[in-house]
């Protein structure tokens, strides 16, 4: 099974610049717990930005998100794997890297994310067909 078969590929993504509140809205509007962080220009990496990353900033800031934006949290750049990958490395990557998320490109265009959520649920589909 390739990465392509299991891929999220409804992407919500925030500026890097963008207020982190803005990026709070964005994921709650859209029922997301992660936003891919676009690239600056042609030539940068794309970023991921989550909950935790969110909340770990909050405490940082003993609340106050006003004071950062989306480009001083997000986790950039990110890991990411072709859609051809097969998913048997791409859980082993997860699970090496101690990461729930990774983007997916088609050479440098995003094609969409995969989860370990996305994992699983493909492994649970294959029990339930056998």
């Amino acid at each position: 099974m390739l990465v392509r078969d299991i891929l999220t590929e409804k992407v919500i993504t925030v500026a890097p610049l963008a207020p982190l509140r803005e990026a709070m809205q964005l994921m709650r509007d859209n029922d997301v717990r992660s936003l891919v962080v676009d690239k600056q220009h042609p030539h940068d990496a794309y970023g991921i930005i989550t909950y935790t990353t969110i909340l770990k900033t909050i405490v940082a800031e003993e609340g106050d998100i006003d004071l950062a934006n989306v480009y001083d949290v997000a986790a950039k750049p990110v890991i990411t794997v072709p859609a051809e990958m097969d998913v048997k490395y791409v859980a082993r990557l997860m699970v090496n890297l101690d990461v729930r998320r990774l983007v997916v490109l088609e050479g440098n265009r995003l094609e969409g994310i995969v989860t370990t959520s996305d994992i699983v649920g493909s492994i649970l589909g294959m029990l339930d067909e056998v």
